[in-house]
This record gives C-alpha cells, structure tokens and sequence, in this order.
C-alpha cells in the first residue's frame, strides 16, 4: 500500500510541472459525504452547518503552558463577527471557551511583554483593530479610537499570519482593498511598530506603501495576492510572503510565463522585500516569486532554530488541472494538508502529507464537503501544535463547521513516507 501511494505521490508529482488538459463535467465526483467525527480533537463545533460558520484560527502557548486559541464567526446569525477565545490547560485534549469579542476578523494571537494581543479587522472588511488582554484571554480592551486600539479607519483585510519581532520593531502584514479596483484587487503592505511602544496608540505604528498584483505577470483570472506572512530572511531582512491566486485566465497556457515557467501554477507565492525602516515594500515579477507548496490557500511560516529551517502547513493542491471553468478550478482543492520545510525560503520540499481525503480526484465548491485550511500553528518542543478551520460534512469545503487542534509529532524527522492512511470512503 505504502508503495502504491509513493507511486501515485511520484506521478502527482511529475504531471504537476507541465501541461494538464482541462477537467470535464463528467470527470467531477460525487458528493462528499463523511460520518463521525472530524480528525483531531474539537475545539469548536458549529451548532447549524448551514448558517454557522467558523475560521481563521490563531494559537500560542502562554507562559503557564497553556494553549489558547482564537477563531472567528460568521453566517447568517446574530454572533456572526465575533471573535472566539478557546482554552486548553491538558495540552490540547480538551477545550473551553474563555473569552467572546464583538466586530474582530481575520486576527492573529501574539504575546508581548506580559500580555496577550489580538491584532485584525473589525469586520470582513473592515478597519484596521488591536486588543490587549492582561488575564490571559477572558477580557479585553475595546479599539474605540486611535489611542485605544483603532489602528486605521477603512476596508482592510489580513489572516492569522505572523506576528515578528525584528530589529527593535513589531511586524504585522495587511491588505487593503483597492478603491479603484476590482473588490478582490488587495494592496498588500505591512504595519510595524517600536517594541517599546504602547501598541494600542495608532500613532506608534508605521505603514509601508500598498503594492497591487497585476494579472498579466502570469497570465491569471485575477490579481490577487493576500494573507501575508511577515518572515525574517536568512540574510536578516524582511519579506512579505504572500498567498497568490494563479489559476489561469481563459485561454492562457498552463505554464507560468517568462522567468516563473519553472514554478508550477497552483504552487506559487509572491516574496515583497520590506524596507529596513518599515516605509516601503517593493516586487520584481522576473525574481520575486518562489515555488511554495501551498500557497493557493493561507498559510503560516515560522523559522525553527533548533532545525535551522522554515516550516509550513499548507493546503496542497494534488490534481493540478487547467479547470478554466470556475466551477472546478483546482484552487477549491483543500482537501490535503502537507508539511513542508526550507532552509532559504526559496526552495520548499514536501516532507508530509499530514491529512488526506480524495487526494487525487477534482473537486468542486458545491460538491466537496470536505476541507482543512488556514491551519495556524506553533513549535512545542519536538512536536507542532496546530489548530485547522475543517469542513467535515459541512455546507461546502470552505463554510468550515470545526475549529480542530492537532498534534504533529517529531515533526523534524518526518518524509512522505510517514504520511497516514487517506479518511473517508
């Protein structure tokens, strides 16, 4: 069985560079449909699959050991938009809700000189929020102007991503949504601000210039790159690492254009340099993209010392396809997490497949009830601890109904050969 799977791993693998002819309707599976409970230990289960829906995780461990997590709310109901604090004192078996904040989106959990922060969007899009916590999640300052939290007024747009500290400064990416654009046509640039700063004062933080993704750099459907990862180079620099939507525009080659066609499509994010001072991003199409495994769905990247490596848990898309049909493009594909790593952030090797379901099969938003994304994550010890917004049986592959927290063991010594068995029928 193992052997079989290294061979369907290899051919994945080999068809994955070159042409593909498009999937036809006939080609589209059947409903995913899966009983029992997800994989992982529930942190969050939504109570109406059809019109409660749960993402953007975010986790840290507090100094007592403690894991917390927050995650978002929306659908058709009257939490949609609040923000959710989960706790877990037994290293993540189990999990009670601690804390609830009103109008907080798309926000990553950072810890700062004894306190714990949410930073975000008050809404989907909404203005740029931070919050503190000084009693480990439970309550929290409410972002009502520019000294208390209210960072900018407008319709911005972010991830869980990565709080950084580099260099004297806190580092934090953010989108813009562009007023002159299409509504999906982000301006990405990042915030930073003094460590010694009072971080709820809007006037300690720097912005850097928005940059917009042009769609005949490779030949897409769209423009647009998001859900940053602020990262410290191994040269001790700062990029933007960003998710990049690359399905192809109608009739355009398979193959990424120019310089990039080494860089499969489906399988490449944007590197923006970030000015040492924080005022200025900048992008070079011919050098600045790199070959990520992942990076059609947000992503979380963190450098491990012990190792001397970055890692990542992202999204990988196994059945890359030309889909010029919206209805199956293979960016819907989200049905498979995988591990990987790199030492120069330009090179990523795929070292596990950590969850999978129809690997290899197209999938569509309608049909496809199955998806493990935006997973956020962090190092303990020699394991990752992860948390996954997990569609499993919910409304389609994206609306999640779980929030879901793994445990991924000796995480440095793992290969593909470790992956486990495939769930579901």
């Amino acid at each position: 069985m193992i052997g079989l799977l290294r061979l369907a791993f290899g051919l994945l693998a080999g068809l994955a560079g070159g042409w593909l002819p498009a999937a036809e309707t006939r080609d589209l599976p059947p409903v995913d449909r899966v009983s029992g409970p997800p994989p992982g230990v529930v942190v969050f289960a939504s109570p109406d699959r059809e019109k409660f829906f749960c993402g953007s995780p975010s986790i840290i461990i507090l100094p007592d050991g403690s894991y917390l997590v927050s995650h978002d709310i929306g659908g058709r109901h009257d939490r949609a938009g609040h923000t959710v604090l989960q706790a877990s004192t037994d290293r993540g078996a189990s999990w009670r809700q601690v804390g609830e904040v009103s109008n907080q989106k798309w926000s990553t959990l950072f810890q700062h000189r004894g306190a714990v922060y949410l930073i975000g969007t008050s809404a989907r899009p909404g203005d740029m929020i931070i919050r503190r916590s000084t009693d480990g999640g439970r309550t929290w300052t409410d972002p009502v102007d520019g000294r208390h939290g209210l960072l900018a007024q407008g319709k911005y747009h972010c991830a869980p991503t990565p709080v950084v500290v580099h260099r004297g400064r806190i580092w934090r990416a953010f989108e813009q949504f562009a007023e002159t654009a299409p509504v999906r046509a982000f301006g990405a640039f990042v915030m930073s601000a003094p460590e010694a700063a009072d971080l709820l004062e809007a006037s300690a933080w720097t912005r850097s210039n928005a940059l917009t993704h042009q769609r005949d750099w490779l030949a897409t459907r769209n423009g647009e790159w998001l859900e940053g990862n602020v990262v410290v180079t191994p040269q001790g620099g700062l990029v933007d690492i960003l998710r990049v939507e690359s399905h192809p525009a109608i009739g355009a080659p398979f193959a990424l254009p120019g310089a990039n066609a080494r860089i499969p499509r489906f399988e490449v994010a944007a590197a923006l340099p970030i000015a040492a001072d924080g005022r200025t991003v900048s992008f070079d199409p011919t050098r600045d993209y790199l070959h990520f495994i992942g990076s059609e769905a947000k992503f979380t990247i963190r450098f491990d010392e012990r190792s001397g490596r970055y890692w990542s848990i992202g999204s990988k898309i196994t059945n890359p396809h030309t889909g010029y049909a919206w209805l199956y493009t293979p960016h819907h594909q989200r049905n498979v997490l995988s591990l990987t790593s790199s030492t120069d952030l330009r090179t990523w090797e795929e070292r596990c497949r950590l969850l999978r379901f129809r690997e290899g099969q197209v999938v569509t938003k309608e049909e496809s009830r199955v998806g493990f994304q935006y997973v956020d994550w962090q190092f303990d010890g020699e394991d990752l601890i992860a948390v996954c917004r997990t569609s499993w049986n919910g409304l389609n592959y994206h609306d999640a109904n779980f929030i879901t927290f793994h445990r991924v063991r000796n995480f440095r010594t793992l290969t593909l050969s470790d992956s486990p068995p495939a769930l579901g029928p």
